[in-house]
């Protein structure tokens, strides 16, 4: 077997392990927006991250489908050893990769920015949401409770919501283990936010963060050059 066929055969499997990823996410993306409440009892108590905050099923559907785009192109570019799909390849992970360190560059300079963005998308949310809508309360709950965190920011993000109208006070986790939990008690007791609680968990676990966001990144820079590798020794053929 030649350097040309070995490097097109991983190529070929590399993909294929992309696109069978791919379309795992986007199945379960779709079965959580279907039956969102049969996901949470399963993996519900499993999960203390921020993006429970944002519509997972959308998130995954996206990403799914992205990986979905970029495992065909790859997996049928090398098959076929095509240089239009080759070229359409490497120039979406290209796409991909720029964005990425952006958002990266974007998370460290403008961390003020991207918590301002958050909370006019998500306190809406909250005030609408939570206590009306039983899988957003669930979600919320647990976030609240592993993280030890009260809100997006704090307590005063509940303000005028559907739940402080209809129950005359704050989430329990506002207050600690406080009941009720007025707004006396949930000044006093000061529990952070859960964003401020998320972002400190994010800088502890920075070296973890930093490897997993090295290792995609050598991996996009691999898949680029073996593309092109392919590419330019097609026209040699």
């Amino acid at each position: 077997m030649g350097c040309f066929t070995f490097i097109k055969v991983m190529m070929i499997l590399f993909n294929l392990a992309i696109f069978l990823s791919g379309g795992t996410l986007l199945g379960v993306g779709i079965w959580v927006k279907v039956d969102g409440e049969s996901f949470l009892k399963i993996f519900g108590t499993l999960s203390s991250s921020i993006l429970q905050v944002v519509n997972v099923a959308y998130l995954l559907i996206v990403i799914g489908a992205i990986l979905l785009v970029i495992g065909f192109l790859g997996c049928y570019g090398a098959q076929k050893e095509s240089k239009c799909l080759l070229m359409m390849f490497f120039s979406v992970v290209l796409i991909i990769f720029i964005a990425e360190v952006a958002a990266a560059v974007v998370a460290l300079v403008f961390t003020g920015l991207a918590e301002t963005l958050l909370t006019g998308l998500v306190t809406p949310l909250l005030k609408e949401k939570y206590g009306a809508d039983d899988a957003f309360t669930q979600i919320w709950n647990i976030t609240m409770t592993e993280v030890h965190c009260c809100g997006l920011n704090n307590y005063t993000d509940f303000n005028n919501s559907y739940y402080f109208d209809t129950h005359h006070g704050y989430p329990r986790q506002c207050c600690g283990t406080e009941e009720p939990c007025n707004s006396t008690v949930a000044a006093e007791m000061a529990v952070q936010g859960c964003f401020n609680q998320i972002l400190e968990e994010i800088r502890t676990n920075a070296g973890v963060a930093g490897g997993v966001a090295a290792g995609i990144a050598a991996l996009e820079i691999a898949a680029m050059a073996v593309s092109m590798y392919l590419y330019c020794r097609l026209d040699e053929k």
